[in-house]
């Protein structure tokens, strides 16, 4: 009899990772790790991990239904798993507003609350709902369970989560939610794990992607993050602006903005891409030798050491910094531009461990510690899904 399999999606804004896990008496197992790429056609599928790799191109094309782009996905992974023993699914959801404190089964009445908070999430929320509702037409026998970015920083205090504005608009919904929960809790739980000690004090976490942002952490806790309303806030992303001033924004309003065109600039022509008019790839920039390439990389890690500061303010201190996501588990160079602006505040880097991608990169005698450490959004989901489902009398 094959294993049975639990499937995870984890939908960014131009991709899906596809995680599949084996359900042992452990927990779940990794044994399969794909990506679907969005961005542009044709569109591409890899199998990244399993018991064979591929990168193929797909029939399908962007704007097709997702259940088109699923549906070509599975067969090919139907050639290299039984896609017959999927038990369930599980997907990360960006936001949960203040309805969803941990993960549930996905039924009619969450989709519906799901849906209204697409407008707070338009990158994301949209793709991983369009998931849901594709498997629930291609496989509708399967379970499906959210686990939310949004439910981990629930922690903060009041006074973190406030805008200056009137009372009446915070109690709408109008407030810091906070995101990457889900990458922020797995790094909490290595941290845990191998340096037992240091997470019970005070650490921040830099979550560098092309969505990017930082968390500080209490004990493992959520005390505050970068991120506040959507996920357009706190530091310049690959094509997002970060924290901006609201004057531009009434000021491109006057010029005859509208909604939909501050959207598309705001999520999708700003950040690393607007500054530099070169590439939203970090690693591009790194490349070139233009100048523009080097204004918006020293801009990225400019915000990147401000957050940090602030996030030590709330916190009390700082015992330790933790890279992680894309662009903070494989880029040196960031890492050592940001370390060099926090040298103040006792930061030094070992400069062979960090060029090694090494899991501690601080010099032994820095005040702060420093760490690399992968982050895996998908096990969490996993463990999510296990744990929402085991009260339905799921045996492993």
């Amino acid at each position: 009899m094959s294993e049975r399999l639990l499937v995870t999606f984890n939908a960014g804004s131009s991709t899906v990772k596809i995680g599949l896990f084996a359900l042992t008496e452990a927990g779940p197992k990794r044994v399969g790790k794909g990506v679907i790429d969005f961005r542009e056609p044709p569109l591409r599928f890899r199998l990244i991990e399993g018991p064979d790799t591929f990168d193929i191109a797909l029939e399908a094309q962007p704007g097709d239904p997702l259940d088109s782009v699923l549906g070509e996905a599975f067969r090919r992974l139907s050639w290299h798993f039984d896609l017959g023993s999927i038990v369930a699914m599980g997907h990360r959801i960006v936001h949960g507003g203040d309805s969803f404190a941990g993960p549930v089964r996905v039924d009619d009445a969450v989709l519906e609350a799901l849906e209204a908070l697409v407008p707070l999430a338009p990158l994301h929320q949209p793709q991983g709902l369009g998931l849901i509702r594709a498997i629930r037409r291609l496989r509708p026998e399967l379970p499906q369970t959210a686990s939310f970015d949004t439910a981990f920083h629930r922690t903060h205090a009041d006074i973190v989560r406030r805008f200056a504005l009137p009372r009446a608009m915070h109690d709408q919904g109008i407030k810091r939610y906070g995101f990457h929960g889900l990458s922020y809790r797995f790094i909490a739980g290595e941290l845990a794990r191998g340096e037992p000690a240091l997470a019970k004090g005070r650490v921040v976490v830099a979550h560098l992607g092309s969505g990017a942002s930082l968390c500080g952490l209490e004990g493992g806790i959520s005390r505050d993050t970068s991120m506040g309303f959507s996920a357009l806030d706190g530091i310049p992303m690959a094509t997002r602006c970060g924290a901006l001033d609201p004057g531009v924004l009434l000021h491109l309003l006057a010029k005859g903005y509208d909604a939909g065109r501050l959207e598309d600039l705001l999520y999708r022509r700003s950040g690393l891409l607007g500054v530099s008019g070169i590439s939203a790839d970090s690693r591009d920039l790194i490349d070139s030798d233009r100048p523009e390439a080097r204004e918006a990389l020293d801009l990225f890690c400019f915000r990147i050491t401000g957050e940090i500061g602030r996030l030590a303010v709330t916190l009390g201190g700082l015992d330790a910094i933790v890279f992680t996501a894309g662009i903070g588990e494989h880029q040196p160079p960031i890492r050592a531009a940001v370390a060099e602006r926090l040298r103040w505040l006792g930061l030094e880097l070992d400069e062979a461990a960090n060029a090694a991608n090494a899991t501690r990169i601080n010099r032994a005698d820095a005040r702060v510690a420093a760490f690399v450490i992968p982050t895996d959004e998908e096990a969490v989901i996993a463990e999510d899904a296990l744990a929402v489902m085991k009260p339905d009398g799921w045996v492993i």
